[in-house]
């Protein structure tokens, strides 16, 4: 009886299960991405190209299809194929729009309006690094508890520190929640480096630029 080539495949599909499991922590990235400028601000987490429908899966239900509106111009129905190809998978589906032309409106008016009818849940990013971040901290945030992702209504302390924070322009609540989850405390978010500022997710290095000058101005002339 010849049983070897049985244990071989048997090794071989035990091989390929631990490889899948041992890659779970990675973001997938669509082949045709390749090129994409975000790809180089997603430094905190490791991701590889893979064959995959859409252009970035954060999970095994979440994903993300990229669309740049000056693309969107030249070429309107890209995103309805890349839609048709999607199908239903995955239940929280992304559309990351890098707007990058002037006077955008018209166009994400009609853009939101294919994210309604499509189940699409649409994120806005002015630059490449923004649209990186964006995707890295979906990944980071995948098998995370969820009391580590809504605010903390019931905590005073952290509300205020969160006001405080969401009054320096440009810094919104998401950017306030990642500093306060990364830094803990006002203390850590005031001594952090402005390099370590610009690692926390969403953030980059125009807002942690803004938000470290800011911590050193005067508060009184």
């Amino acid at each position: 009886m010849d049983l070897e080539p049985e244990k071989e495949q048997t090794s071989e599909t035990s091989s390929s299960i631990e490889k899948s499991a041992k890659n779970s922590h990675c973001l997938y990235v669509n082949s045709k991405q390749r090129g994409n400028p975000l790809l180089k601000f997603i430094s905190n987490i490791p991701w590889e190209y893979s064959d995959i429908v859409p252009d970035y899966e954060m999970g095994k239900s979440t994903c993300a299809l990229f669309l740049s509106l000056r693309y969107h111009n030249l070429n309107p129905d890209y995103i309805h194929q890349r839609l048709k190809q999607l199908g239903h998978a995955y239940m929280l589906r992304v559309l990351l729009v890098q707007v990058d032309i002037k006077d955008p409106h018209y166009i994400l008016k009609k853009l939101t309006r294919i994210c309604i009818l499509a189940d699409l849940t649409l994120i806005l990013a002015w630059s490449a690094e923004e649209a990186g971040k964006i995707i890295e901290t979906y990944k980071i945030y995948e098998n995370k508890p969820p009391d580590n992702i809504m605010g903390k209504s019931e905590s005073t302390p952290y509300l205020k520190l969160l006001n405080a924070l969401t009054s320096i322009k440009p810094i919104n609540k998401t950017d306030a929640r990642n500093l306060i989850s990364r830094f803990k405390t006002l203390e850590g978010i005031i001594k952090a480096t402005e390099q370590q500022l610009s690692e926390c997710p969403g953030l980059g290095t125009r807002k942690a630029k803004k938000l470290y000058s800011v911590f050193r101005e005067n508060f009184l002339k």
